[in-house]
Parts: structure tokens; C-alpha cells; sequence
């Protein structure tokens, strides 16, 4: 008897050890101001640990990430992690809307899950135009060894960061658009921080072994337009989408909106020279056909991932972008044009004085039909907890949109030219449409997404051009659990950033199981 209560003991201790806290992953970044001339012309750059892009983030899903940031800036800073879902934590998603700034001079540390996530992301600033100064890199999500993944392994991969670029400061870019004026059109397009003179004095920005496969991650990285990238002679095999594994389509090149994310396969086999990586700015009015299915994912959605055209829809919010010179120059949603609180939203609902700060569902769920006239002011609205929402963003204007969701990954059921109208429902893909985080919508069109509000927290929907964002064409999602329970949403962190109002009020009770 005796053994076999030591054999029991030893299993329970083994059990134990198996469940422990999954790995951590930790960098210490420096941010600082540098001379960069990625264009030719010397400017000012914003630089991490001194490099220009900034350094990669390497982690495999379900590890815990911990950066710690050092701001030695001269005005406050903020990253955001672009398509990562910070389950039950938007504490950490690093907008204005949840987080304090980061002070010159001061550090803070960011700590936050890649729960149940695979695929290519990035990171860039949230404060002011510092993506037009750089600060952005690469966050790359492995797949667990025990997850399969629908492709041998490549020889090796690389990054491409890409996105369009302007010669003049972020601080410049700033007062255009603070006086009303916009940013116009940018200077040049670069490729991981830098363009190619093609003079045949560029040095090779990767090199390939003869009949071997690569992975590529495509991420547009860019503050204003889409861009369309291709390897001269050299087919694409598109793998994977913002977070998605998809059936395996083979493209000469691709249309990567701004702030949208591929993966793809390159096989070298043509003859051994050197060859262009190209991506050049995309002007279109014409509509794809989105025919991209979603293979496999990290894991299934608990509420039903492969059988979202089965879920009733509770509620439909359909979003109108609009652009106005009556206050300066302002971008709006349904009317809307959101302005930064000096108290972040999250901070002012936790503390309880949320209405001392904002007012929740200033817009309705359907545009007013005066879109000319503006309001500005802090733009929230609330979510019911797990309930299922279809959402139309909808473009009148003459540029293409592409809008970005933090804390979520959405189907994408429709794109299509025109106006949206419930008969449109029928055109629906509700069998396997890609679930991603970032959507284009083309000029005087639309587009349809649905997901279940199965996060808690403050979510940022927003613009990913980056005049439009600053100028106020985002908002706010609130998802509050009824039960204000640990299970649900993670309490304010101890080593949070408090500032405006809150900054001396007592912290309130603790959430709990």
C-alpha cells in the first residue's frame, strides 16, 4: 500500500508540473529619435534598441510576452500589438483609449498572453504620427509543436515590412494636420525601412538557395494606401492570413491593404540571379472577388468558429465614414469624430466615473442621414457580453478604407460594390470566409463582418490610414461582463499607468472568481 501511495503522489506532483504557466519571452527595448534616410533625404527616425525597422518579437502561441519600454523620447509614447487579441486583458492593447501614455524619460512594462494565436502581426506607435518616424517591427506567432501546420517546414523566412513613406518629421505631418491641412500624397514606398535605387548598386535584401521553399511574412505597415507586392518571376503560395491558415491559392501578387498581414510561400526555382521584391502603391476603384476559405486556425472559437453562418444575429451596427472642413479638417464615424479624453476609457469605467469622462452610444446603429454635420467627442459604444454582431462599414468616399478591430478576429461575409441593404444578406459567405482583423472597403462600397463579443474589456475600431485616425474616424467597442468576475476580464494591473482624473482615487475592489 505504501508504494502505491508514493506512485500516486509522484503522478500528482508530475500533473501538477505538466499544467504549469506556459513560457515567458522577454525583451527591453530603448526607444529613441535617430538620423534615418530611407528615401535619401536625412530626417528624423524613431528608432528601438537603435534599429529602424524595430526588432522582432520571436514567440510561439500561448506564450507570455513581457516588454519592458524605456522612453527617451521628448513627448509621450505608446505601441500597440497589432491583431493581438489580449484576451480578457485590454490593459495592455496600448491605445489612448486604455493605457496612459508612456512619459519621457520613464519606462513601463507591457505583459500580455498570445493566447491561442498563430501567424504574422506587428507592432507601431498609437501616440500622436510616430508610425511616420517608425517604431513599428515584426511580431511573429509559431504554432505549438503539438499543432499541426498545413506545410512542410521552409528553409528559412524572412520579413517584409512594407508601407508607403513621407521625407518630412512626424512632428511636421502633425501640424499639417493640426492646421486643417492634409498629408497628401507620400513620398516613396519602402521596403523594411529602405527603397531600392535600381541602378544595380543595391546590395540583395535576402538570398535563396536553389530549389528551396521560404516562408515570407507580408505585413502593410504603411500610414495611407494599399500596395500590391510581387517577387519578379517568382509565384506566391498564400498560407496563411492574419492569424488564419487558408487553402493553399498560388498568386503572382497580392493587393495588402494597410494594416493587413500575409503569409506566403516562395519556392526558388528559377535561374540563380538576382531578382525584384516589389510593392507599389494600388489605386483602384474595381471591387476583387474575396475567394480566399479559412483552413485551420490555433483553435476553434468556443462559440462556434466553423458554424458563424448558423449563429442568430442579435444585433446589425452599420458605420458610416465621413470627412468634414466645418471644424478644421475632421474624419467621423456615423457623425462621430472621436477625440482622446484626458483619462483613458478603460481607466474611467473601471474607477466607476466613466460618466465624468464620456457618454456611451452617442451614435445610433444606423448613420444619420445628415452626414455633413460633425460632432467631436469621445466615441463609445457598448456590446452585450457573447452576443453576436454583424457590423457594415460602409464608404461613400472616393479612397479605399481599411478598418482594424483590437481584441477580435471577425469573418469577413461580404465585400461588394454599392449600398448595403438586408437583402444583401443573401450574397453572404457563411461557410468559410477568413477570419481576420483587418478589412478594406473599397470606394462607394461595403463590407460585412461577424463576430461574437466573447472579450471583455475596451476595444479601439479604427481607421488604419493614419490622418484619418488621428483626425477621428475610430471608436471605442465596451464589452462588460454582467458578472465582473476574474473568468471574464483580468483586474487593473498593478503596475498600470494611472493618470487624469483617477490618478489619486483609491483603486476599486478587486474582480474575483
Amino acid at each position: 500500500m505504501g508504494c502505491r501511495v508514493m506512485l500516486a503522489l509522484m503522478l500528482c506532483l508530475l500533473a501538477a508540473a505538466v499544467r504549469g504557466e506556459d513560457p515567458y519571452v522577454y525583451y527591453t527595448w530603448n526607444v529613441s529619435y535617430g538620423t534615418i534616410s530611407p528615401l535619401g533625404v536625412p530626417q528624423q527616425g524613431i528608432l528601438i534598441n537603435g534599429q529602424f525597422p524595430g526588432p522582432e518579437i520571436n514567440c510561439t502561441s500561448n506564450n507570455n510576452i513581457v516588454v519592458n519600454v524605456f522612453n527617451n523620447l521628448d513627448e509621450p509614447f505608446l505601441l500597440t500589438w497589432h491583431g493581438v487579441q489580449h484576451r480578457k486583458n485590454s490593459w495592455q492593447d496600448g491605445t489612448l483609449g486604455t493605457s496612459c501614455p508612456i512619459a519621457p524619460g520613464t519606462n513601463y512594462t507591457y505583459r500580455f498572453q498570445v493566447k491561442d494565436q498563430i501567424g504574422s502581426f506587428f507592432y507601431y506607435p498609437t501616440t500622436g504620427l510616430h508610425r511616420a518616424a517608425g517604431g513599428f517591427g515584426g511580431l511573429r506567432i509559431f504554432s505549438r509543436l503539438l499543432i499541426p501546420v498545413p506545410y512542410a517546414d521552409p528553409e528559412d523566412e524572412y520579413w517584409v515590412l512594407m508601407g508607403d513613406w513621407y521625407t518630412k518629421s512626424h512632428t511636421t505631418l502633425k501640424k499639417f494636420l493640426d492646421s486643417g491641412r492634409s498629408l497628401g500624397k507620400p513620398d516613396g514606398v519602402l521596403i523594411n525601412g529602405k527603397t531600392a535605387k535600381g541602378d544595380g548598386s543595391d546590395k540583395p535584401l535576402y538570398t535563396m538557395k536553389p530549389g528551396k521553399t521560404y516562408k515570407y511574412r507580408l505585413c502593410n505597415v504603411g500610414l495611407k494606401g494599399a500596395l500590391n507586392f510581387r517577387i519578379q518571376g517568382h509565384p506566391m503560395k498564400l498560407v496563411e492570413m492574419e492569424g488564419s491558415h487558408v487553402v493553399q491559392n498560388i498568386y503572382d501578387s497580392l493587393d495588402v491593404h494597410v494594416g493587413q498581414c500575409y503569409t506566403v510561400l516562395v519556392t526558388a526555382d528559377q535561374a540563380p540571379k538576382d531578382y525584384y521584391m516589389v510593392a507599389s502603391t494600388r489605386f483602384t476603384n474595381s471591387v476583387p472577388s474575396v475567394g480566399t476559405i479559412t483552413a485551420s486556425a490555433a483553435r476553434p472559437n468556443p462559440q462556434g468558429s466553423y458554424h458563424y453562418g448558423q449563429i442568430n444575429i442579435t444585433r446589425t451596427i452599420k458605420l458610416v465614414n465621413s470627412v468634414s472642413r466645418a471644424q478644421g479638417l475632421r474624419y467621423a464615424i456615423n457623425g462621430v469624430s472621436h477625440v482622446d479624453a484626458d483619462t483613458p476609457l478603460k481607466l474611467a469605467e473601471y474607477y466607476g466615473v466613466a460618466n465624468k469622462v464620456f457618454k456611451y452610444n452617442i451614435i445610433s446603429d444606423e448613420p444619420p442621414v445628415d452626414q455633413k454635420t460633425i460632432v467631436k467627442a469621445p466615441n463609445v459604444i457598448t456590446a452585450t457580453f457573447r452576443n453576436f454582431i454583424e457590423i457594415i462599414f460602409e464608404n461613400h468616399g472616393k479612397t479605399v478604407q481599411s478598418y482594424n478591430l483590437d481584441g477580435y478576429s471577425f469573418f469577413t461575409v461580404a465585400i461588394e460594390p454599392g449600398r448595403w441593404s438586408p437583402e444583401k444578406r443573401k450574397n453572404y459567405n457563411l461557410l468559410d470566409a477568413v477570419s481576420r482583423h483587418t478589412v478594406q472597403v473599397f470606394p462607394k462600397s461595403w463590407a460585412a463582418i461577424m463576430l461574437t463579443f466573447d472579450n471583455a474589456g475596451m476595444w479601439n475600431l479604427r481607421s488604419e490610414q493614419a490622418e484619418n485616425r488621428y483626425l477621428g474616424q475610430q471608436l471605442y467597442m465596451s464589452v462588460l461582463s454582467p458578472e465582473r468576475s476574474l473568468r471574464d476580464e483580468y483586474n487593473l494591473p498593478d503596475a498600470q499607468l494611472i493618470c487624469g482624473m483617477v490618478k489619486d482615487m483609491p483603486k476599486p475592489k478587486p474582480y474575483s472568481m
